[in-house]
């Protein structure tokens, strides 16, 4: 008998890269360059109404860059997830958009940094037009986990199986070794 493609898409393509049958390190991974670009914003927002915003310009453009970095490390074991779905299911096609406004956001901050980077560098309060784009491309990564969210928790790419799942819940000492 066949096995079914939604669990196909719950195995890694490679464990080592991608992380273990149950311990992805995509979702990991992506903590990185979320954490540093709502940092960014906000470091943003308080340089408009700060006395002395050049440390916060300068600190928003330095966690711009770390969440590129974070960002392409992010990309690379998402790519490996997004090869163990099926190709031609629903799945891979929200893994695709996911993807692609993964790639734009990540583009955008890279032209954002570019951009507060040129020159001297930053100083002074961040440029209105810096600190929209930073807040569209905050949008549409939320747009982008909000998919990431659908393919982990309403399709269970990289989560375990029902059955590994149910070992959770006897009872037993609750220990890790369990």
């Amino acid at each position: 008998m066949a096995e079914p493609l939604q669990h196909r898409a719950k195995q890694p393509v490679s464990a080592s890269l991608a992380g273990p049958y149950g311990h992805p390190f995509h979702p990991i991974l992506v903590t990185v360059p979320i954490g540093a670009w709502v940092g960014s914003l906000v470091f943003d927002i308080a340089s408009r109404v700060v006395d002395d915003p050049d440390f916060l310009s300068r600190g928003a453009m330095w966690l711009i860059a770390v969440g590129v970095i974070g960002a392409l490390a992010a990309a690379l074991v998402g790519f490996l997830d997004l090869l163990a779905i099926p190709a031609g299911t629903r799945a891979f096609r929200v893994g695709l958009i996911h993807m692609t406004l993964n790639l734009l956001v990540t583009g955008a901050y890279v032209g954002n940094f570019l951009w507060r980077h040129a020159g001297d560098g930053p100083s002074g309060s961040v440029g209105a037009g810096q600190l929209a784009l930073n807040a569209m491309s905050m949008a549409v990564l939320g747009v982008s986990g909000w998919l990431g969210g659908k393919l982990a928790y309403h399709y269970g790419v990289r989560v375990a199986d029902e059955t590994t799942q149910a070992e959770g819940f006897r009872p037993g000492h609750g220990g890790p070794s369990d």
